[in-house]
């Protein structure tokens, strides 16, 4: 009898979590591809152009919410709206590229054709990976690394992040995450942490090392909602030149709980 009692207290708690977890909502997502390669010209040494997505869909078992999800995807990532599905936006995304990508530039090439030296600036891709985290609450992070070459000197690499709400499958903004009239407060906060981040005291000596020489700091959409802390992602050319790279910014929530807006959990 002793050892039934010992039992019973010992998988209580278990019972108490299991229960607790699977009241929880969640949102599950499946991995959709679409991948295409075209060459430029009729000729072996061709340049060529290559698309390779690797895509997380929301599943069609979310319901509505999955809709409502992959509406943002094929919007934001994808630039095709209303589409019925992600994997339908993806395959017409890579067509369209592909295909403006040879009456563009075949024209142009056929003119460098004999400059062997240019044939690089020719060799174009464009490239979408993407995973999803688990943050605080009841959302989830999704984030999409890109990664393209449409000639020039270099090529460009972005990380575009997107917040859940798992219960509704609605997209999270900075106006759902801080209260109104948050503008001014964040931007001296992201502006500390910046100066913090690259060991630089003043705002003359930022714009000295290309940190803001055009532009003023600002609280970036592009965000990851994390459980002690946002992450906010600026990409090349937002807050610094190509050569600085991107740049993340972690921000606790201590931090700005004077500006969170009372309606949002973490």
């Amino acid at each position: 009898m002793h050892n039934i009692k010992v039992y019973l207290c010992l998988l209580l708690p278990l019972l108490l979590f299991t229960c607790k977890s699977s009241d929880e909502p969640t949102l599950t997502f499946e991995p959709i591809t679409a991948d295409k390669t075209v060459y430029l010209a009729n000729e072996d040494d061709s340049p060529r152009c290559q698309v390779h997505l690797k895509l997380l869909q929301a599943s069609a078992e979310n319901g509505e919410r999955a809709k409502i999800v992959n509406e943002v995807l094929m919007s934001r990532l994808l630039n095709k709206s209303g589409e019925s599905d992600l994997k339908v936006a993806a395959d017409k995304f890579v067509d369209d590229y592909t295909n403006n990508y040879k009456n563009s530039m075949l024209p142009l090439y056929n003119q460098d054709r004999a400059d062997t030296t240019k044939k690089a600036w020719y060799e174009y891709h464009y490239v979408i990976e993407t995973t999803t985290q688990q943050g605080p609450a009841n959302i989830i992070s999704y984030l999409a690394t890109i990664d393209y070459y449409e000639g020039g000197a270099h090529g460009i690499n972005q990380l575009i992040t997107f917040n859940f709400n798992m219960a509704t499958g609605n997209l999270l903004t900075l106006a759902d995450v801080f209260a109104p009239g948050y503008e001014s407060q964040l931007k001296g906060i992201l502006l500390k942490a910046l100066k913090s981040k690259t060991g630089l005291g003043s705002l003359n000596e930022l714009k000295d090392a290309g940190y803001l020489y055009s532009m003023e700091m600002f609280p970036s959409e592009n965000f990851i909602l994390n459980d002690e802390t946002i992450t906010f992602v600026y990409n090349p050319y937002e807050i610094a030149p190509y050569a600085l790279g991107s740049i993340e910014l972690i921000i606790t929530y201590s931090e700005v709980s004077q500006i969170l807006n009372p309606s949002f959990k973490h």
